[in-house]
């Protein structure tokens, strides 16, 4: 199918061949037959790509800062790799769209197939939304006219902060596609508008919706004439739906309102305020949140569960409905600021007009319908190809951001012959795969499992996915990489083991998860050097982890399953690897941070002790600074005391014959432990961490994690 993508680093805009998405749990599958293009967005997004170095740089200083402390802690080739990553992602566009459903369920309620529906999804001949961002388009409504539905929401929750009632006076700066649908919104709500702009078609325009509207260029004063429409008294509020890099509209806003009026930001405007403007009449000031009440909540958007409609009347989902039953009652007119319609085949001609700066209002992107549905792989290279002799035919499940930066590179190096790619949307599968060579990408895993070229697997997914994936590859009879963890619970953990001494009682099959610490050349020499030192270790793990956000999918405890079950596994099996002698004994005490009531803790001690009378402890800490180094390991014994910081350098103190050892840059062991799976394959060796290891490494990290399901093993039984 087609959808439309940018290249953030060079601006190019992409009409790209990318697989149809798989309906997700809780998605509609949707056939798309108008988009619209946002211009404000847009055109942003056109002007960031466009822009060289040094402007991206200062559009987003906070980025910068970013980068800065990235190269003090990891060294400058991985941080500039890292940018540089970052900016080679498509980036789809598009966010205000209208279709059919053309795949639903039982767990869509309130939506079946034929329905046609407004949704938030991008310019794609077929799109996966989730329920609660999309909404029935009512009968009498054409599909072009509901394809403004999404971007009229914007408005409207801009004017639902401002709370206007009948009668009330209302400024707006920016009489664009936004500030032309807020002039019908405001109007509707029985509201007088003023307006502004510089631009005297969109002005006149303004006038035949109702409003009183003033062009700037003729050198109309805002302020004055705010006050004389508002009868001296100062408009009650204003909301400001600009796109500019000035501050004006900020300063003006204040000045053009009563005492305690109220200004709302839905646009993009600068921000340096004059406080007396604001303090001397007790102005308020908000930014408005896109759509509405849910908008970026994990638990709303992704898992469907709504606000209760009596503490929160207005959600995204119901801002789409009145919209909608506005456009049904002849209330919300969008004919007029239809600029041009434009085939989704001719997509760069509309947004060379964007670039170019046209007096435009809206885009309209008509669809034929003419797409594939059953589409679900797209070829990427030669499709008869064949794998390359003596080299390992591998395929991905999962295309997200560490198997671009880290784990297809490092197959790559290792020279894996990588044959298909899956990813649950399309987008990430096709630009992963082509930019490394795939044969294929796709957005049904079973083509990965069902391929007799593909002898391994790696999986890459979502947490939450692992277990089930990695079961089913097992049965499909190829080994298994798995990025860690292996698993979310002990019930997962038995059905794996299940699995994998099936597919063993069949023929020899790796499983590998990816405990790549451990591979790392400074762990190695730590190995070596504590090889003949005698008498028990005592190790000390220090992860200055840094804070996440609570609505990251990490941080919930179905998706992710909490970092500690998540990362802190990586610490647990280097130290497991170091000491070199089984786990038999683990103990928690967890910290709970006033901001972590919504997600597992992330401030933990972990204490491990080991066959041979070894101590290990895990310090795993989200609420340390970034100036601190993020991974440090200390071991005393014998005597001497080895410190390894950041997997860059490492010291020795009592030592005959180490001092220390250091890397250019910091090498945590990927690429090691990629070519050591992929040499125990092609030459029928064992796995280079034993499934025993596995297993039992993975045990004591959901101990430690507070899974308290374990099932006794055979001994205990």
């Amino acid at each position: 199918m087609r959808q439309i993508l940018q290249n953030l680093k060079s601006g190019e805009i992409l009409l790209a061949d990318v697989p149809v998405p798989q309906r997700r749990r809780g998605h509609l599958l949707i056939r798309t037959t108008r988009t619209l293009i946002s211009l404000g967005t847009e055109r942003m997004l056109l002007d960031f790509g466009r822009a060289g170095w040094l402007e991206k740089a200062r559009q987003q200083p906070d980025k910068v800062r970013q980068v800065l402390q990235k190269i003090r802690t990891d060294g400058l080739l991985p941080t500039v790799d890292a940018v540089f990553r970052k900016l080679d992602q498509p980036l789809p566009l598009g966010y205000s769209h209208a279709g059919v459903v053309v795949e639903a369920g039982p767990d869509t309620p309130g939506f079946r197939v034929g329905d046609r529906v407004v949704s938030n999804g991008p310019h794609a001949e077929v799109v996966s939304v989730p329920i609660h961002l999309c909404a029935r388009i009512p009968d009498n409504v054409s599909d072009e006219t509901a394809c403004f539905t999404v971007v009229s929401a914007i408005a409207l929750q801009g004017i639902r902060l401002l709370q206007p009632t009948l009668g009330e006076s209302i400024g707006l700066l920016g009489l664009g596609l936004l500030g032309l649908l807020s002039v019908q919104l405001l109007r509707a709500q029985g509201c007088r508008v003023i307006g502004f702009d510089f631009d005297p078609d969109k002005v006149a325009l303004a006038r035949r919706f109702g409003a009183e509207a003033w062009n700037l260029a003729d050198g109309t004063d805002p302020v004055q004439a705010a006050r004389d429409f508002s009868r001296g008294h100062g408009v009650d509020g204003v909301l400001i739906t600009a796109a500019t890099r000035s501050n004006e509209p900020m300063q003006q806003a204040p000045q053009m309102c009563r005492k305690r009026g109220k200004v709302v930001l839905v646009g993009v405007t600068g921000l340096q305020l004059s406080r007396d403007d604001f303090y001397k009449k007790e102005i308020s000031f908000q930014v408005s949140c896109s759509y509405g009440p849910g908008r970026y909540d994990p638990a709303y958007e992704q898992q469907g569960l709504d606000y209760p409609i009596g503490f929160v009347r207005w959600t995204e989902e119901r801002n789409f409905q009145a919209v909608l039953d506005l456009m049904a009652a002849g209330g919300l007119r969008t004919d007029e600021l239809v600029s041009r319609r434009v085939p989704i085949a001719a997509a760069h001609e509309a947004y060379a007009a964007v670039a170019a700066g046209e007096n435009l209002l809206g885009i309209v992107l008509e669809y034929d319908g003419s797409v594939d549905l059953a589409r679900r792989a797209v070829p990427l290279g030669n499709p008869a190809a064949r794998p390359v002799e003596g080299k390992i035919g591998v395929g991905f499940i999962g295309a997200g951001n560490f198997a671009a930066s880290t784990l297809v590179p490092a197959f790559r190096e290792a020279g894996a012959e990588l044959l298909t790619i899956a990813s649950a949307g399309g987008v990430s599968g096709s630009h992963l795969g082509g930019k490394y060579g795939f044969r294929t990408t796709t957005t049904d895993h079973r083509q990965v499992l069902d391929d007799p070229a593909i002898a391994a697997v790696v999986i890459t997914t979502q947490h939450a996915s692992h277990a089930k994936f990695v079961q089913e590859a097992l049965a499909a009879g190829k080994h298994v990489f798995v990025e860690k963890p292996l698993c979310l619970s002990h019930a997962e953990l038995e059905a794996v083991i299940a699995a994998w001494r099936a597919a063993n009682d069949r023929q020899p099959t790796l499983l590998m998860v990816g405990f790549n610490r451990r591979f790392a050349p400074l762990t190695r020499t730590c190995q070596r050097l504590l090889a003949g030192l005698p008498g028990p270790r005592s190790l000390i793990m220090t992860v200055n982890a840094g804070a996440i956000p609570a609505e990251h999918w990490t941080q919930d405890a179905a998706a992710g399953g909490g970092r500690l079950l998540g990362e802190a596994c990586h610490f647990i099996d280097l130290l497991r690897a170091v000491v070199g002698q089984p786990i038999t004994g683990v103990q928690t005490v967890a910290a709970r941070l006033p901001d972590e009531a919504q997600h597992p803790p992330d401030v933990a001690t972990i204490t491990l002790s080991f066959a041979d009378g070894s101590l290990g402890t895990v310090h795993y800490f989200a609420n340390g600074h970034k100036d601190f180094p993020k991974e440090r390991l200390e071991i005393f014994g014998g005597g001497r005391i080895l410190q390894l910081d950041n997997f860059k350098s490492l010291t020795g103190f009592g030592w005959p014959n180490f001092r220390q050892e250091s890397l250019w840059s910091q090498d945590k062991g990927h690429q090691a432990q990629v070519a050591a799976f992929l040499a125990a394959i092609k030459e029928g060796r064992p796995s280079p961490i034993p499934f025993e290891e596995i297993v039992e490494v993975t045990r004591a990290t959901l101990e430690a994690a507070g899974h308290s399901d374990r099932p006794p093993t055979p001994e205990e039984a």
